[in-house]
């Protein structure tokens, strides 16, 4: 089963970050760093067609979905089970 994973990009200045949630970003930078509280960015609704823009801060903050390609490991085969 093919599992969807929420991924939060970063970007500040000219550098590229990319995080697993708006907490684990908040683990790295601070609210000076990225000019606004996890509170705020929580209530402002980020979502992938809703990205944070700080142009005082040269901040970018996105959220969209990890596509992953669905594998089979492990999954035993019809033969196998004869």
């Amino acid at each position: 089963m093919k599992q969807e994973r929420q991924v939060v990009y970063l970007q500040i200045g000219g550098e590229h970050f990319f995080f697993g949630s708006v907490a684990a970003l908040y683990d790295h930078f601070t609210k000076d760093d990225i000019g606004i509280t996890y509170g705020s960015i929580r209530n402002y609704g980020l979502s992938p067609g809703k990205p944070y823009i700080s142009e005082k801060k040269g901040v970018v903050i996105r959220v969209g979905r990890l596509i992953s390609k669905e594998g089979n490991r492990g999954v035993r085969s019809k033969e196998e089970d004869i």
